[in-house]
Parts: structure tokens; C-alpha cells; sequence
């Protein structure tokens, strides 16, 4: 296994990281469990959670995927495991978090509860990567970073990272922590993948500029870049074909962003890419999101252990420039069909 660090920091990591969303809702702890082992015999040691998961988010069982986590932890030795996890910020764009019911924010008050109840539901007495779920733009940056540091000092937090964060957001985060002399976000959680190429704009350069690394999630696209939305009809026991027949408009919106014309018209060939170059487009669409030399570690997702085959394939597989080449090509004759 190639691994790689993370930011400026000590921490070791997977090219690919094992994403939990699905405990406790899709994958029931059973599965689950098999899906932790098989990713931990393939050499994955980065596992991502959050205190708001399992998704969809509702407010009966916020924190049951980190206490499903925490309990397959304790068959592992912890110091082969690198764990990522969450706080909830403030009402994101299509939902209001349901973690303290539905007034967290990135205050002193809410991460000091948000870690001590992932540390307890983890069953860990520290937590290597401490992540902000998305930006609070009510709190002062400097008090949400002061807050932070706090954890890293008092040994709770290894080290500082963000997730739905712009360019403006992640440069003003860390340029507040440089002149507090602070502990910075050394990792960037963001959308990425062969359907959303934002973060190739101006994200991009300051990871580049600043060494902090990209975990992306949803390389996949949510499932659709599997091609199984390709089809006349959506798969009912499908995310977006579950968000798509729930009576809650902002899930319909979400499943309408990422399940529309163009990211089908740009999959059914991304599909035809993969099966020239002999290989499924999810092991595709993971090696394209790996290969980018600001990219730490790619977060993938199961339903079940079986779905993981594909995903680990891209670990053996070398895109070609040829590959690379068709990929932007039709990119470029669809421009971000999920921007």
C-alpha cells in the first residue's frame, strides 16, 4: 500500500479512505462489520465518520454510525487505525442538521459537547483528524478556530481539518490561525469526482501552495457514476431513488442535482471509457479522483462489503494519459453538470 500524509502533519493514510455514512440506516451492523473488516485486510487504516451520521440525517438516530464504528474498533489495535469524524456546523443548503436539536454551530460550546460525545460513542480517548462538517457563517472564525486548538492542546485531537469549504473559507481559517499561532485545518473534505470538477479551480492551487491535502467524497457521484441510473427506470433501493420518492423537497432537490440529463449523458460515456480500458467505471471514477497529486486519501462508501471489489481495484490500476484525455473530453463538452 502507497500511503500518504496528510497536510503537514504525521498522519499516514490509505489512498483510499473508508467512508461510514451507510452504518445504522443502509447497512445494518452486521454488514456494516463486514464491511470495516474487508477495507482493514486490504490495507485500508483511514475510516471517516461524523456525530451527525448515519444519512439521511434524522434526529432518532444522529450518532449511530459512530457508536456502530466505535464498536469494531475495539477489535482492531487503535493504533493501526486513523480516524477521522465530524462536527455538525449550522442549517447547511438542503437541510438543517439535527444534532442538538437543530442548533449546533462552530461555537466553544458546541465542539467541546460535539467531541465528547464522539469520543464516547467511539470509545477512543482521542481522535486523529477533527473535521468541520461545513462552515458557520454566523461565528467568527477566530472563535471557531480558537475552540479547535483547544481539543489539539488538551490531547482529545490530533490534528484540524474542514469539509464544504470555498477557497475564501479555507485561506481565511488558516490565515487566522498563522497570526493567532494556531493549529490549522490540514485536510479539506469537498464534493469531487469525474461529474463535479469545481475544486480543479482555485481550491486547488491553495492545496497546492499551502500542502493541505484533499480527502474527496462521493468520487462516485453519489452511485450514479456506476451507471446504475442509466437505466429507464431509478433503482428504488438506490440513495436517489429514495431521496426522489420522499415527501421532503430539499432531498428531491439534492437527488435532481446529482440525477439529471447531463450527468447521465456525461456517465453513459465515462461507462463506455471504463469498458474500453477493461475495467467498471467505478474503479474508473475512483482512480481519476486518486491519481491528483493534492488528493491524500478518496472517501468511498458501501451499502455492502460486495460493492467495495470495484473501489479496491483502482488501487492496482494506472491511469493512462490516453484514459485521462478521453475523461476530459467530455468534460469538456458538458462543463460541471453538477455545479
Amino acid at each position: 500500500m502507497d500511503y500518504r500524509f496528510i497536510g503537514k502533519t504525521g498522519l499516514r493514510v490509505s489512498p483510499i479512505c473508508m467512508g461510514t455514512m451507510s452504518f445504522g440506516s443502509w447497512s445494518d451492523k452486521k454488514e456494516s462489520f463486514k464491511i470495516l473488516d474487508k477495507a482493514y485486510d486490504r490495507g485500508i487504516n483511514f475510516y471517516d465518520t461524523a456525530e451527525l451520521y448515519p444519512v439521511p440525517p434524522r434526529a432518532d438516530y444522529a450518532g449511530l454510525t459512530e457508536e456502530i464504528f466505535g464498536e469494531w474498533i475495539k477489535t482492531k489495535s487503535r493504533d493501526s487505525l486513523v480516524v477521522a469524524t465530524k462536527v455538525a456546523g449550522a442549517a447547511s443548503g438542503w437541510f438543517v442538521p439535527p444534532t442538538r436539536h437543530g442548533f449546533t454551530a462552530i461555537d466553544r460550546h458546541n465542539i467541546e459537547k460535539a467531541v465528547e460525545g464522539s469520543l464516547k460513542r467511539l470509545g477512543t480517548d482521542y481522535i486523529d483528524l477533527y473535521q468541520v462538517h461545513w462552515p458557520d457563517e454566523i461565528v467568527p472564525i477566530e472563535e471557531s478556530m480558537e475552540a479547535l486548538s483547544r481539543l489539539v492542546e488538551s490531547g482529545k485531537v490530533r490534528y484540524l481539518g474542514t469539509s464544504n469549504d470555498t477557497a475564501y473559507g479555507l485561506t481565511k481559517a488558516n490565515t487566522t490561525a498563522k497570526y493567532k499561532e494556531l493549529p490549522r485545518f490540514q485536510s479539506i473534505q469537498n464534493n469531487f469526482s469525474l461529474l463535479n470538477r469545481r475544486f480543479l479551480d482555485e481550491l486547488a492551487k491553495v492545496c497546492r501552495k499551502e500542502d493541505i491535502s484533499l480527502l474527496p467524497y462521493s468520487p462516485i457521484g453519489g452511485g450514479v457514476l456506476s451507471g446504475k441510473y442509466n437505466s429507464e427506470f431509478v433503482p428504488k433501493d438506490s440513495r436517489f431513488g429514495e431521496y426522489l420518492s420522499s415527501n421532503n423537497p430539499r432531498m428531491k432537490a439534492m437527488a435532481d442535482r446529482f440525477v439529471n440529463k447531463k450527468t447521465l449523458d456525461s456517465t453513459a460515456k465515462y461507462v463506455e471509457i471504463a469498458k474500453e480500458a477493461g475495467i467498471s467505471p467505478v474503479t474508473l471514477a475512483v482512480a481519476w479522483s486518486i491519481h491528483f497529486d493534492f488528493v491524500a486519501s478518496t472517501i468511498i462508501g458501501a451499502r455492502t462489503a460486495e460493492q467495495l471489489d470495484a473501489s479496491f481495484k483502482a488501487l492496482d490500476f494506472k491511469l493512462t494519459d490516453e484514459v485521462l484525455k478521453k475523461c476530459d473530453e467530455v468534460h469538456s463538452e458538458i462543463l460541471y453538470p453538477m455545479g
